[in-house]
């Protein structure tokens, strides 16, 4: 390619390892850019560098590359301004690519269409509903007709501009949601008044039957207050069926009949296959023998009898939910029932009624659907007949679409969702279709009259929908506006982008460097344009890094004017920017890692020879050792300026918590020659550590590590450190005099031998004294390792003492669990103790004969006494850890076969290792007093310690080991007291493959059974043992997936308006 030589004359120069050099090659690599751009400093000396060299360093005469013939940015070459982002400015572009505003027209109602309704989070429930009921004309004729107190937000001159409308009630959310949805200008409508009314969780997916009944309900009672019976009376008129449980005595033939109110039929569609089928089960006759025979108040006995239900009276609008949503025994939580039942657009219930001769032919007007094979997801849509045009509308949330030939399609529905049953879709004739997803069907009465055509919304609504629709309105020209400017915005930048852009290359005339970074987000259509920065790519002396220029493209100075002109920023790199002094550097750095090999073997020969005289000097043998690992890391590192500002490009910063991460490594890793540094910042007293090396090795070693620090030979050794020295060797003998004659006086207690024991107590003795076990073990490693430990000085038996001075263990917890906490001492060895140690506090035993009669009677005592309140303290505090515990081991052993796992046979499985049998016999309650240990308070009042205080010395007590010895079988787990067992169930799953409603757990003979409870109020405590007793594993694992969809109780509705909270 075609260097440009800064001095006027022009040389080819073949640019080495690439496979092509004018325009037409293949994109440079940008390693082999870098070497390029720098093999000069092979033959050039530090000292001789020119500006020639420089600007080849920082690659100004590179040849720039063309559009169409590089296909992306060449970042190694700051004269490529192909693929910066510039390709969807050129040339023509569409208006709509100027903004990402959508059309607002877009959101407008069409023509002789329905308006959706907003999807909340998890609403579609609630809004398949609200279409359902919208396009009942005769419940809404009625809502329409209820007294509003909108009659204080209405003025005379219309509806007050200064405040929005809030409905106060139920049938107010009802009428305005109808209002809107009958004659807003809106694609759809937020329902979130309404839903927030019901105090409903929008996140949360609900039983779509069960919304229905409350609702209906809740409808119910709110109307029955109103004085206009056709307002009263709506939700009976429309939805109220009545029927009739009947029930006839075999042997006498009397028939008792119980009326009752029905809203909707329940269907069970198990093991049925046609609506028709469904019903009849519904209406069967159930026959009544055995233990379930009926009390005959004609007979006065039981006597076998048939129930069944007879349908007296049905309404206009009949409700038939089915039964899709059912609770599974086995799982213990409910599950769908995926099974096709076909039905028929036209359904005659003659057949079911009692009373003959009426109309009862009824229409389809509503399929309700659920889309999804689990019962705790999925989504909720409607299909719903328009009564006025016969027309056929699919309701899903916002999107409403109108079926085509006014008929219904299922099919589409039906194929969204694969089900896990191989049945097929049974086919349907003329007027009949199946479907495994509707779980609610609708009927309408047929009559010869056609519908009220004409629901005309009331004058106050219809004032609050224009109100809304001039909102809408407002918002539709506001958009448009918006769009208007980002078009016009759009077309000015594309105006600039095209003048720039071709003027950006610099070539010959006055250049500056921008980075890569700015100029494409210059280009971004997306993002606003910020001020020029440039500090990120400055060295240490405020010009342009050479390592930062793989990042920089240089542009023409015409084009950086402007640039800064209208966006602003700095510092601007001129050709001034070109730092001279890290090329030089860099020139320094190249050279010695090519000389590096070569001054290695060097090195090693002359590190061969002995030194003679005074001319060497000390160096690290570690130093020696790693030297050339050492000059190739300090080498191939950035220089400190590269990174001095502490950010990248444009105000993108590093992390704090990186940046000094990565400080405190490196003040840890020593340098060249600091491993032969004292404390004290001089040469260490340790010849073992260093050697001396010739004048002439130094002199090779320091090229690579100016600043290692430089100790001649005839330098002295540090003064500080030959005193320590010396201090030290004195201390190690007098440690060693001292531990020789403690071991020599207490020779049993250091090894251990010949120790006294309170639940065998020695006959020769009356006495025992006892130390902290701590102290014991101290002493014993200061005697082993005299010149590595500390002496221990003082016995420290305030440990073992409360507050008050009392003593906190009792006798028989001494002998047992708290036994690991204190040492047993003859009198003998006490006396020797005393002499050898400081005793703050003495604690002794003392043997007593009680009693003439019984002279074998043997009481012991202690001094100083028991401190009940504190042992209680410690107690309670030691239970209380146990059950504030995080992050803690627990086993779960699962018991196979049936067979009971008995205490005596594995006492590990039953018992935790933290509360034994013995535990259990000390957690009486310490003011009961030991037959066998006199600790009476001795009426003495003491003051109360706090309970900062109390923890305070709980904390110096050593705990006993409560490692727990695994055996097969068992899994551990990791919990926290704060866990509940049904988290906990959830861990067993994963590891047993067990479900949750299959898992019989117990701890010590107690069954664990509440889900809501934690662990720690449950007495699981670390290291604990909790048997599973499993009923029958599930052999499909994927069968699991709804249990852990609910992995927390089922609230329902429960705390909503619709039960009246």
């Amino acid at each position: 390619m075609v260097w440009r030589s800064p001095f006027g004359r022009q040389r080819k120069r073949r640019r080495p390892g690439l496979r092509g050099a004018r325009c037409a090659r293949a994109m440079a690599p940008r390693l082999q850019l870098e070497k390029a751009a720098w093999r000069w400093a092979e033959t050039v000396r530090p000292e001789e560098v020119s500006q020639e060299h420089i600007e080849t360093a920082y690659r100004i005469w590179l040849e720039p590359c063309i559009r169409g013939v590089c296909r992306r940015n060449c970042k190694g070459n700051p004269n490529c301004l192909v693929g910066i982002g510039e390709h969807i400015w050129l040339g023509e572009i569409d208006e709509n690519s100027f903004h990402n505003i959508d059309d607002p027209n877009c959101e407008r109602r069409k023509k002789n269409s329905f308006v959706g309704l907003t999807n909340l989070g998890a609403t579609c429930y609630v809004n398949t509903f609200l279409q359902v009921w919208f396009l009942n004309l005769e419940l809404r004729q009625a809502l329409y007709l209820c007294p509003s107190t909108c009659s204080d937000y209405i003025m005379g001159d219309g509806v007050q501009e200064e405040k929005d409308y809030e409905p106060q009630t139920i049938c107010e959310h009802l009428q305005y949601l109808f209002a809107l949805l009958q004659n807003s200008n809106r694609r759809y409508i937020d329902p979130s008044g309404f839903v927030k009314a019901l105090g409903l969780d929008t996140g949360q997916q609900q039983d779509a039957q069960e919304f229905s009944k409350l609702f209906m309900s809740l409808l119910e009672d709110t109307l029955s207050k109103q004085k206009n019976p056709d307002v009263r009376n709506i939700v009976q008129q429309q939805f109220c069926g009545e029927y009739a449980y009947v029930t006839v005595c075999n042997q006498c033939g009397r028939e008792s009949k119980l009326l009752s109110k029905f809203y909707e039929l329940e269907l069970n569609i198990q093991g049925h296959k046609q609506l028709t089928d469904c019903i009849s089960e519904f209406l069967k006759e159930e026959k009544l023998e055995g233990d379930n025979r009926y009390f005959c108040e004609n007979c006065q006995s039981k006597q076998n009898a048939t129930r069944k239900i007879r349908l007296l009276s049905l309404p206009c609008t009949l409700n038939l939910q089915l039964m899709r949503f059912v609770f599974d025994r086995q799982t213990g939580h409910k599950k769908k029932l995926n099974t096709y039942i076909g039905f028929s657009e036209i359904l005659d219930m003659e057949p079911y009624v009692e009373h003959k001769g009426g109309s009862y032919a009824y229409e389809l007007s509503a399929v309700l659907i659920h889309r999804g094979v689990s019962a705790y997801s999925g989504h909720y849509i409607a299909h719903v007949k328009d009564p006025q045009s016969g027309e056929w509308y699919k309701f899903n949330d916002e999107d409403i679409e109108k079926m085509e030939g006014k008929k219904l399609q299922l099919g589409i529905e039906e194929d969204l969702e694969p089900s896990k049953s191989q049945t097929r879709k049974p086919k349907c004739g003329k007027g009949t279709h199946c479907s495994r997803n509707a779980y609610m069907l609708v009927y309408r009465l047929q009559t010869q009259e056609k519908p009220n055509t004409m629901v005309e919304v009331p004058a106050f609504l219809q004032e609050l929908v224009d109100r809304d629709n001039s909102k809408f309105e407002e918002w539709c020209i506001e958009m448009a506006e918006m769009r208007k400017q980002s078009v016009d915005k759009g077309k000015a930048k594309h105006e600039e982008v095209k003048e720039l852009y071709q003027r950006l290359p610099a070539g010959a005339e006055p250049y500056e460097f921008v980075s890569l970074e700015w100029l494409q987000k210059w280009l971004d259509e997306s993002t606003p344009t910020k001020p020029i920065d440039n500090h990120a790519c400055l060295c240490s002396h405020d010009k342009l890094h050479p390592d930062k220029i793989s990042i920089m493209k240089r542009i023409s100075e015409y084009a950086a004017d402007i640039f800064y002109s209208r966006y602003g920023g700095g510092p601007r790199l001129t050709v001034k920017a070109l730092c001279k002094e890290c090329v030089v550097e860099r020139c320094r750095v190249l050279r010695l890692k090519n000389q590096l090999n070569e001054d290695y073997k060097t090195v090693n020969n002359l590190l061969k020879a002995t030194v003679k005289g005074t001319d060497g000097f000390w160096v690290g043998k570690s130093s020696l050792r790693s030297w050339r690992q050492l000059a190739l890391e300090q080498l191939d590192e950035p220089d400190g300026e590269v990174d001095q500002s502490n950010g990248k490009v444009n105000g993108s910063t590093f992390s704090k918590d990186e940046s000094k991460e990565e400080r405190k490594e490196e003040e840890e890793e020593l340098n060249f020659n600091e491993d032969i540094l004292c404390p004290h910042g001089e040469l260490c007293i340790s010849e073992n550590e260093r050697r001396l090396v010739s004048k002439e090795a130094w002199s090779k070693l320091h090229q690579y590590f100016p600043k290692a620090p430089e100790f001649p030979s005839y330098r002295e050794c540090c003064s500080q450190c030959k005193i320590l020295e010396r201090e030290g060797e004195e201390n190690e003998a007098l440690h060693k005099m001292i531990a020789n004659e403690q071991k020599t006086s207490l020779p049993n207690l250091f090894q251990d031998k010949n120790r006294p024991c309170l639940s065998n107590w020695p006959e020769d003795t009356d006495v025992l004294y006892i130390v902290s076990q701590f102290f014991v073990e101290e002493w014993r490693k200061f005697v082993r390792k005299p010149t590595r430990c500390s002496p221990v000085s003082s016995v420290g038996n305030s440990a073992l003492l409360c507050p008050h001075g009392g003593l906190m263990f009792t006798f028989s917890s001494m002998t047992k669990e708290d036994s690991k906490l204190i040492a047993l001492i003859w009198p003998t060895e006490w006396q020797m103790i005393q002499k050898l140690f400081v005793v703050d506090h003495v604690i002794k035993i003392t043997r007593i004969e009680v009693g003439d009669a019984n002279p074998s009677e043997k009481q012991y005592i202690s001094e100083p006494k028991l401190c009940p309140e504190c042992r209680e303290g410690l107690l309670c505090q030691q239970q209380r850890d146990l059950r504030e515990y995080t992050q803690a081991t627990i086993y779960v052993h699962k018991v196979v076969d049936n067979k009971k796992v008995m205490k005596d046979a594995a006492p590990e499985l039953n018992v935790s290792s933290s509360e034994t049998e013995e535990d259990k016999e000390e957690a009486k309650p310490d003011g009961e007093k030991d037959p066998d240990f006199n600790q009476s308070n001795g009426g003495t009042k003491r003051q109360k310690i706090s309970h900062q205080n109390y923890i305070a010395y709980q904390k110096q007590v050593i705990r006993r080991s409560m490692r727990h010895r695994k055996v097969r079988g068992e899994k551990a787990l990791i919990v926290s007291a704060n866990q509940t067992l049904k988290e906990l169930k959830i861990q067993i799953m994963h590891a047993f493959s067990v479900a949750p409603f299959d898992q019989n757990l117990s701890i010590d003979g107690k069954v664990l059974s509440d889900d809501c409870a934690t662990l720690g109020t449950l007495g699981v405590i670390p290291e604990s043992v909790i048997l599973l007793k499993a009923d029958e594993p599930i052999a499909d694992y994927a069968a699991m997936d709804d249990v852990m969809q609910v992995c927390m109780p089922e609230e329902g509705f429960k705390g909503t308006g619709l039960l009246g909270h």
